[in-house]
This record gives C-alpha cells, sequence and structure tokens, in this order.
C-alpha cells in the first residue's frame, strides 16, 4: 500500500544553521513511527514541513498522497495533530470544547467524544484551565480522535507530564491508537514509551536519519556483551560498533554477530558474557555522538 507520510530528500535550514539534511523515510498504514532525537536536532522542524506549516529548502514530504504545501480543507481534516502545549481554551469547559470542535470540523464524532472523554475521567463541567497538565493532553488526544483521522501526527505531547501523568496518557494513546489503516508518526523524549508503542523508530542526528528501523529489527541485531581485555588499544573488529571501558571490563555494542565475527570476538576478548538486548534508552544513548550510527544507517533503512 502507498504510504500516508514520506519525506523525500527534504532539506530546511534557519539563517546559518541547517536543521533537517536529506531527511527521506515513510509510514505506511498501520504503523506507528517514533522519530527521535535529541533537542535541536530537527524533529519539531520536520513535522511543521510535513504540515504544511513550513516549506522545505529542498526536497519534499506528502501526506495522504498530497504535497504538504497543497494540503486542502477536507485532506487536514483527514489528519490529527496534537502539539507539545495542547493549545485549549482555558476558559472553556470541557463540554464546550467538544461543542467548539463540532462547530468547526466536518468529521468530528460528537458521541464518540463524549464517549472518549468519560472513559479517561474528565468531567463535563470542569473548565480546562482547572484541568491538570495531563489531564489537558488527554482531553487533545479525545478531540483530535474524534476526527477518525487517516493521519496522525504527535509532537512531544507528554512533554512536562510528571511519571503518574504521562502513564495515563500512555495508556490513552494506546487505547485510541488500534487502527490498522491509520499512520502515526510522534516524537518523544522518553524512549521508554516509545518502546512500548512504536512498531518503527527513526533516529535524527544533527538533522540526518542515521536509524530507520522497526523495534524487532533493532533487538534482533544489536547487543551488549561484557568481556575483560589485556591490551591498551582494542582494535577494530567487524560488527564491533563501540567499546567502553567500565570498572570491572569492557561494555560492548555489537551489530550482526554471525558465527564468523563470534569467533572473532572470542579470540580477543576474555570471559565473554551472553548477549544482552539493549533498552531502546541504551541503544539511543550509545548511537549519539560515536561512530556506531554510521554503521546502522547503512544497514536498517
Amino acid at each position: 500500500m502507498p504510504p500516508l507520510i514520506r519525506f523525500d530528500d527534504v532539506w530546511r535550514g534557519f539563517g546559518r544553521a541547517q536543521v533537517l539534511r536529506g531527511l527521506s523515510f515513510e509510514v505506511h498504514p498501520g504503523e506507528i513511527y517514533a522519530l527521535l532525537g535529541r533537542n535541536g536536532t530537527g524533529k519539531t522542524t520536520a513535522i511543521r514541513v510535513l504540515l504544511g506549516f513550513i516549506e522545505p529548502d529542498a526536497g519534499a514530504s506528502e501526506v495522504l498522497g498530497c504535497a504538504s504545501r497543497a494540503l486542502t480543507p477536507d485532506l487536514r481534516d483527514r489528519i490529527g495533530y496534537v502539539s507539545e502545549g495542547h493549545v485549549l481554551y482555558r476558559w472553556m469547559t470541557v463540554k464546550d470544547v467538544l461543542r467548539f470542535e463540532q462547530g468547526t470540523r466536518k468529521r468530528f464524532d460528537g458521541k464518540l467524544a463524549e464517549h472518549t472523554v468519560q472513559r479517561l475521567g474528565l468531567a463535563m463541567g470542569q473548565r480546562v484551565g482547572k484541568l491538570s497538565r495531563g489531564q489537558r493532553a488527554q482531553l487533545a488526544l479525545a478531540v483530535t480522535m474524534a476526527t477518525a483521522p487517516d493521519v496522525l501526527v504527535l509532537d512531544d505531547p507528554a512533554m512536562g507530564l510528571d511519571a503518574v501523568m504521562r502513564r495515563e496518557f500512555l495508556e490513552a494513546m494506546i487505547d485510541v491508537l488500534g487502527d490498522e489503516r491509520r499512520g502515526v508518526l510522534f516524537s518523544s523524549h522518553i524512549l521508554s514509551d516509545v518502546e512500548r508503542i512504536a512498531d518503527r523508530v527513526g533516529i535524527l542526528s544533527e538533522g540526518r536519519l542515521v536509524v530507520d528501523a522497526t523495534l524487532e529489527d533493532l533487538k534482533r541485531r544489536v547487543t551488549k556483551r561484557r568481556a575483560r581485555f589485556a591490551g591498551s588499544t582494542i582494535p577494530e573488529l567487524p560488527g564491533l560498533l563501540r567499546a567502553r571501558r567500565v570498572r570491572d571490563g569492557l561494555d560492548l555494542l555489537l551489530l550482526d554477530i554471525d558465527e564468523q565475527r563470534e569467533t572473532a570476538l572470542a579470540r580477543t576478548f576474555d570471559d565473554l558474557s551472553q548477549p544482552i538486548i539493549p533498552t531502546l534508552e541504551e541503544l539511543f544513548l550509545d548511537l549519539m555522538g560515536n561512530e556506531a550510527s554510521a554503521s546502522l544507517e547503512s544497514t536498517t533503512a
């Protein structure tokens, strides 16, 4: 099936700062794609380009088969967008919000919105300004999902929420994202949350996509090992992405270890531990700021 979201060699800068450098990836129906990266790596800029809020300097992006810069009101009705700030009128009650949205969106399903709000435990008569930040995030998600969007874009919606609020918001996301026809693109700083809901992960570093892979693929191909090494200089070995000295030896990050590479490791290092599958957070921290990302870029995209 054709992708619902597509970036094709997108470049975007601001003044002398080049934020995106040849960004290319796709999101297909039924796929939840997490776009990750440190602050300032271009996540929000990519989303703004995708939604047609700003134009790229070069390259192109598409949503629902239409160029981002040419999105019509009808197509925008099929796109749901939740931003970090959860922009809502604070003087309105929850019920007012639903009425307002129903009056401004053709596809808005008022009954579905009321059902979702009730399921989330939000009181219809409560003013938005009196809601917690987590409750406002849930309300923004409920309003967005009431249009039954074909594409859902979430720009770090859990930013600033404490652990309890974040967990409640994540549960709400899991509850409403179960549609095999919808494509979801979201950015997040909470990698443990990403690991729970994402099918595919893209990692941005200095405006470039250095990883584009399914979580299943990453967990299958990337492992960590502990070892001892008597030498002073660690040799370069195929599949060895990174070797870091720790108190009791070496911490190894490894890629695609087959029988031949396993033999080379055993000849070089002593007391190799059994493979350990790193968490997404561990992998992210290992990839940022070292040579490992270049190896993954050419093999997982």
